[in-house]
């Protein structure tokens, strides 16, 4: 089974609703890009995307290929939280060209890609976020465009609470299923 996406601009309660789902018995894997921030920015020359966006991006396209590579491998339901694809979007959102290698990465993942928005509510700006939220809503629709350039339906998950936000989830792709969604 190709692996689920859940994405957005930063602020947005991604992370929230892929561990709820992980919760439930799903599989899951992390936002690789905070992981790398967090290392990276323990490391007195560390790459951090805000100094060295394109040699972010190849350090994330690593990662989220692993990532993808067991998804798939496992032959379960998997939740991502980002994919590749959301470094076509933070490459074009820099004014960078976007290469083959990164397009061609991006593609094997559901085709239905759960998008959520950031909310004022809960956006907190800190180390590994350090933009403010107007920003945080403009990589959110440079994101949602280069999501739909790669050919993926953009699903928007409605605001609401966690629980409401895994039904929603779950219920789109079980209309997809034809073997169901058990974890």
């Amino acid at each position: 089974m190709r692996p689920i996406i859940i994405t957005g601009g930063p602020g947005a309660g991604k992370t929230t609703l892929v561990d709820a789902l992980e919760r439930q018995g799903y599989q899951t894997y992390a936002e690789g890009s905070r992981t790398l921030i967090v290392q990276q920015s323990a490391i007195e020359a560390g790459i951090l995307p805000w100094h060295d966006l394109v040699g972010f991006a190849q350090l994330c396209l690593d990662l989220m290929s692993s990532q993808k590579a067991a998804a798939i491998a496992s032959k379960q339901l998997a939740f991502m939280d980002r994919a590749i694809p959301d470094i076509c979007g933070y490459l074009n959102k820099g004014g960078l060209v976007v290469s083959e290698t990164y397009r061609q990465a991006s593609l094997g993942y559901h085709p239905q890609v759960f998008f959520c928005r950031p909310h004022g509510d809960i956006y907190v700006q800190d180390d590994v976020r350090p933009y403010p939220f107007e920003e945080a809503l403009e990589i959110h629709a440079e994101l949602v465009t280069s999501y739909q350039a790669l050919g993926y339906e953009v699903v928007e998950v409605p605001w609401g609470t966690v629980e409401q936000r895994v039904e929603f989830v779950v219920g789109e792709i079980k209309e997809l299923s034809t073997d169901g969604l058990r974890p």
